[in-house]
This record gives structure tokens, sequence and C-alpha cells, in this order.
């Protein structure tokens, strides 16, 4: 079996090849012509220097753009490598454990009623844990390629905010708590409302998530303006610094607080919401301050019955 280089080497080779195969005649070939218009005398001459610089000008600009296509193409294949070492890393450790609790059960370690009870539910929980981490990167998948098809409906602000509690509620179960909402009346927007619903929702969920337990302040508010709808959540928990805010909306990544405070989860919901909102050409922005709690914005533009938005 022939060893195969990775993508990104591949191209790297490629971009050596056009720089050795394009630019370097014709930089000679510049230099010739160059030379022919300043020593050469005549129509014929003038002419075959001219030939000369436009075949030259047209090689260094088809230089110039094949080098941007393959250096976009090397990022992108960076950023795939990438993607595939998060979602292996992640997969191990539920399959670790999984395997773990099945070693346990078939060699019969457990004699307890018990503890097997125990065990099963354990097991149960990573099987759980194993199929929302599939279902949410192959989500982020349809989201990011356009290959899930968005219903394009009017959705008002109440049912959203309705779906968006509810939804919250059931994820929360273990620690409910009060979500302080306001939602002015009114507000419509034209999208797929069970996307928006759990766009609306992972940010609830972060913000329940990275709250002190004793003390949770939440707050979900739809407020419009003419041409705008802002939907906004707010909590007082650790806050985000900002060389991160950027950074936590990529796949898989999670900020040092979700490391220092051992809140589980896999990196996704953000990137999540982020693909959502740019399918609905919406924007999504954070105002977050450390040990003062987190804003996250979502503005979509607003829906007015007869079509004008």
């Amino acid at each position: 079996m022939r060893f195969r280089a990775p993508a990104n080497v591949l191209l790297q080779r490629a971009q050596l090849t056009l720089i050795l195969a394009v630019l370097v005649p014709t930089v000679l070939m510049t230099a010739l012509g160059i030379i022919q218009l300043v020593v050469g005398t005549g129509s014929v001459s003038l002419v075959m220097g001219i030939l000369f610089v436009t075949f030259c000008t047209t090689s260094l600009t088809g230089y110039i753009l094949g080098s941007i296509l393959m250096s976009r193409g090397a990022s992108l294949a960076r950023v795939q490598h990438d993607f595939v070492s998060s979602v292996s890393h992640e997969l191990r450790t539920p399959l670790t454990s999984i395997r773990m609790f099945i070693e346990t059960l078939r060699d019969e370690r457990l004699t307890d009623p018990v503890e097997k009870e125990k065990c099963l539910s354990l097991l149960y929980r990573e099987v759980e844990r194993l199929e929302g981490l599939v279902a949410r990167v192959i989500d982020l998948s349809r989201l990011e390629t356009g290959r899930r098809a968005f219903e394009q409906a009017p959705v008002r602000g109440e049912d959203l905010a309705q779906d968006a509690l509810l939804a919250f509620k059931a994820a929360t179960l273990s620690s409910p708590v009060e979500v302080q909402s306001s939602v002015q009346q009114g507000l419509v927007v034209l999208g797929d409302r069970s996307a928006l619903a759990l766009a609306v929702t992972n940010l609830l969920v972060n913000a329940w998530k990275y709250t002190p337990p004793a003390d949770k302040h939440i707050a979900l508010s739809f407020s419009g303006g003419e041409r705008e709808v802002e939907i906004t959540v707010r909590d007082n928990g650790c806050g985000i610094p900002k060389d991160e805010q950027r950074l936590i909306f990529e796949q898989f990544e999670r900020g040092r607080a979700a490391v220092d405070m051992r809140v589980p989860g896999t990196g996704l919901g953000l990137a999540i919401v982020r693909a959502i909102l740019n399918a609905h050409d919406g924007k999504i922005e954070l105002h977050s301050e450390v040990g003062k709690g987190s804003e996250f914005r979502l503005r979509l533009r607003r829906h007015y019955p007869g079509g004008k938005t």
C-alpha cells in the first residue's frame, strides 16, 4: 500500500512547483522583453518587446491568482484536519468509558445488583453523550455546508421565546432556574422556527452552565426597531476574557473557565448558533467582562406582513 501525503502537504508542493514552472520563466522573459524595448530598433523589435511584456504580465497575474487559490485550499485542508482531530478526541472519551463499563459487566466483576444498576446507568449516560455529540457534529456539518434546508416562514417573537424557554427547562431539569423573560409584542422574523429556537436555547443553556449555582440570574429579551429584531441573553456568570471572545465561536473551542469549572460540553454550541445566524443573514454580538457576566445579542431582519422587511 502506497503512502499518500496529507492534502496540505500536496498543496504546498503544488505551490512550489508553480513557482518554479511559472514565476522563474516569467521573470526572465520580462527582463528579456524590457531589454528588447530599450535596446531594440525598428517596429518588429518594439512589437516583440510589447508581446513579451504582455505575456509575462498575464502569466504573473495567473500565478498570483493560482497562489491565492492554493493558499485557501491549504487553509481549508488544515481546518478539515483540525476538525477531524477534534472530533476524534471528543469521541475517544465516551468510547473509552463505554468499553470499560462493558468489560466490567462482561467479566461479571460486579455481583451487587445495586452496583450493576449504577454501572448500567453510567453506561446509558455515556451512550447518550456520544449520541448527542454525533448529532451535533452532523448538524453543524449540514449547517456550514448548506445541506440543511431552512424553512422560510414568518416566526413571531412570542412563539420563538416560548419554544426556547421550554427546551431550556427540559435541558436544565437537574437544577432548574427561572429565566427573566421580556418579549416586545408584534415582532416577527422570517426564518426557520426550530433552528432559531435552537440558537436561543444554546445561549440560555450556556448562561445556565457558567453562572454560580447559588445565585443564577439569566434574562431573555426580545426587542425591535424598524428594521431589526434583537434577541438578548444575559447572565451574571464568570464572563469571557477579551482574548477568548472570538475563539469560542469556533468548533470544539472552549474557554479557560469551562476547563477550570469542569463544565461538561463539546464546544459546538456557539459554533451552531453562529452557523444558524449566518444562514438567516443575521449577526451575533458578544459583550462580556470577566467576573460580571456575559450578554449575547442576536440581530435578525424584522419581517412585516405583506412582505416588507
